[in-house]
């Protein structure tokens, strides 16, 4: 797929290349802009010298999507012959938006309004970008990196964390992406945001989300545009900013668009659909798309009049951008190169800033820590990340009480049902079953983390996509954060199982089993990380880590001995994460205790025929030697290699990121 714009033919594409090139006008040099501002908003907009003001200016972008085969085919002739067909997204699309006003992109539902601001933004790749078809101050755009630090860019979806209250996230936001300010400043920055914003009043309330009661949707939208307005952009880009909202809070918005359009000297493009007349008198300007092409551009008034050109007359109930809606077939036919031309004759010319070099070469370079240190461990982000991640935590009521409810629960339960264990032959088979359990028990205990770690992979690969972070800083504060809370699991959860059941009495062992367990839930978080990074939703995810759980399970040892493993499945039990742990606290029970003698022949009064010893449980595991340090090893290695995993997986999401 790919954004182009017509001029000089190209040498030949190769035919498999998803570019396609196409005009829809006759000529190369011609260029269009929106009308003057129309009578709902006819005062030109003021001018602050030190204010610099930046105007964009689109010509002739085209945009083909190809998309990829994803049926299969009836017969292989239709494998060879048919190929899916081109979908042209966007055909020649030419405006201007300058500074200080609200130019709104309308349309149908699938007419290329989201791809177009997509573009305009920057979030595509490199390779998927045209540069003669944008530029800033008629200054040429080379790349979609100068765009991405020129323009801000809010999507449709809200991707914010509820639990953080709104000071918090813009906080937290100006934190990442402002750190060349100090902390006064940036607080300062913070409070001022709010107030343009209108959030003052909701600074402490939480953000909230479906599940979670929080500030209203029309608040909601404002701290996503807030998020990213932090670093003050001076072109700001909107896809459907009032898409979910009531009439009342979708006109607070606009207001509030308009307002800092005019005292910031901003330039703002958003989508909409069908305005309201209350929202036309915020707006300046109109691009009305059908099937990708314009059918108009300019002032609402200009519209009007090009429908009563047209014969018809608007209805009372409808204004002039709803009634084009229906009427949108006609409007593009009577859409011509007059009507360009016509519309971009009446512009007021306002002066604009030069795009300075310096601005240039800032924006086409990659930053200078990206260059020979991208994975140099910044102090900073993870300090700020830990304490993102520990305020998230402790809130997440749910997650902080089900863990330790578990922990205590399942200990007592445990302990309880194996009660004071005897240390005879059925005593050492009831302690391998203890074992046993708890392995399970610990290590599907985690899974009720899935949602949580997918809800915060949407907001990690904005986050990231747009640099605010490193995906490798991310990881290091999560395993910091969750290190000593994960050692308070283990802890509830060893204490009375180990006591009660009457394990080794040895405070060694019990300080030694502690760590076992504590390193199997840190596995097991691990994988749970991991498999939510691989997993696209929490059904798909629930389902993976039960499959590789249960997997583990049966090829641990405990039901079926190596040597009854056929070959083919033997690797299993070497990656088995139920292995390493069971004959680590199996060994740890009975080492220390392998010469005593647990059961003697009922007819040796002198007891000098011993029947069982700890030597012989271990043996029956296999377990010569004392391998507990190596197995503790090979359970850190596996809670470092499904980490490095899950960061090699959540790095190349957000580098295809684009949002």
């Amino acid at each position: 797929m790919a954004a182009v714009c017509f001029h000089q033919p190209r040498p030949s594409i190769n035919a498999d290349d998803s570019v396609i090139l196409f005009s829809t006008s006759n000529s190369a040099e011609e260029s269009t802009s929106p009308s003057s501002s129309s009578f709902y908003n006819s005062s030109p907009p003021p001018h602050h010298s030190h204010n610099p003001t930046y105007k964009l200016t689109v010509h002739k972008l085209s945009y083909t999507f190809h998309p990829k085969s994803g049926i299969l085919p009836d017969s292989i002739c239709q494998l060879v012959e048919q190929k899916p067909k081109p979908v042209s997204v966007l055909n020649s699309v030419s405006f201007a938006a300058t500074s200080s006003e609200i130019l709104a992109v309308v349309g149908p539902s699938g007419t290329g309004k989201s791809t177009l601001l997509r573009i305009i933004s920057g979030r595509v790749k490199d390779k998927d970008f045209d540069p003669k078809c944008v530029s800033i101050n008629d200054r040429e755009i080379s790349s979609p990196a100068q765009l991405r630090k020129i323009c801000g860019f809010v999507t449709q979806e809200d991707n914010l964390l509820p639990l953080l209250t709104v000071k918090e996230t813009l906080m937290f936001t100006a934190k990442f992406r402002l750190k060349g300010i100090d902390a006064k400043e940036r607080e300062e920055r913070v409070e001022r945001l709010m107030q343009e914003l209108g959030l003052v009043h909701v600074a402490d309330s939480f953000v909230g989300d479906e599940e979670n009661r929080g500030i209203s949707g029309g608040e909601r939208k404002r701290v996503s545009i807030g998020v990213d307005m932090i670093h003050d952009p001076p072109i700001l880009l909107l896809d459907e900013p009032t898409s979910g909202l009531d009439s009342t809070s979708a006109l607070q918005v606009i207001e509030m668009l308009s307002s800092m359009a005019k005292s910031k000297q901003r330039t703002v493009v958003l989508s909409i659909h069908q305005p309201s007349y209350r929202i036309l008198y915020h707006i300046s300007s109109f691009l009305i798309l059908s099937l990708g092409s314009v059918v108009h551009n300019g002032s609402i008034e200009l519209l009007e009049e090009r429908i009563k050109q047209l014969g018809m007359q608007i209805p009372l109930q409808l204004n002039a951008i709803e009634f084009s809606m229906e009427i949108i077939q006609k409007l593009g036919d009577s859409y011509s190169r007059t009507d360009q031309i016509s519309e971009t004759g009446n512009k007021e010319a306002y002066s604009y800033s030069s795009w300075r070099e310096e601005e240039i070469a800032g924006a086409d370079q990659p930053d200078s820590r990206k260059i020979g240190i991208a994975y140099f461990l910044n102090l900073y982000e993870i300090l700020i990340l830990c304490s993102r991640f520990w305020k998230i935590i402790y809130r997440t009521k749910q997650l902080f009480l089900a863990r330790t409810m578990q922990a205590v629960v399942g200990g007592f339960g445990l302990a309880s049902v194996y009660l004071k264990l005897r240390k005879d032959e059925e005593g050492a088979t009831e302690r391998l079953g203890l074992f046993a359990f708890s392995l399970s028990f610990l290590l599907s205990s985690t899974v009720e983390a899935l949602p949580i770690y997918l809800q915060e992979r949407r907001v990690l690969m904005k986050e990231a996509s747009r640099g605010a972070y490193r995906i490798s800083s991310y990881m290091i504060a999560n395993t910091i954060v969750f290190l000593p809370f994960l050692f308070a699991v283990a802890l509830l959860f060893a204490v009375p199982v180990y006591w009660l059941v009457g394990l080794n009495p040895s405070v060694g062992a019990f300080a030694f089993f502690t760590f076992v367990v504590w390193l199997i839930v840190l596995m097991a978080s691990s994988l749970v990380l991991f498999l939510s990074a691989v997993s696209p939703d929490f059904i798909s995810g629930n389902s993976l880590i039960c499959t590789v759980l249960g997997a583990f399970f049966l090829f641990s040892g405990y039901f079926i001995p190596k040597e009854s493993i056929p070959k083919y499945w033997l690797f299993m039990y070497y990656v088995s994460l139920y292995r390493y742990p069971l004959d680590t606290l199996l060994t740890n029970e009975y080492w220390s205790v392998r010469s005593e003698c647990f059961s003697w022949h009922p007819q040796d009064l002198s007891h000098s025929n011993c029947l069982f010893t700890g030597n012989d449980v271990l043996k029956s595991r296999g377990l010569d030697k004392d391998t507990r340090w190596i197995n503790v090893g090979v359970m850190f290695g596996f809670f470092l290699l499904y980490r490095v995993l899950c960061w090699i997986i959540l790095s190349r999401r957000a580098s295809k990121t684009r949002i």
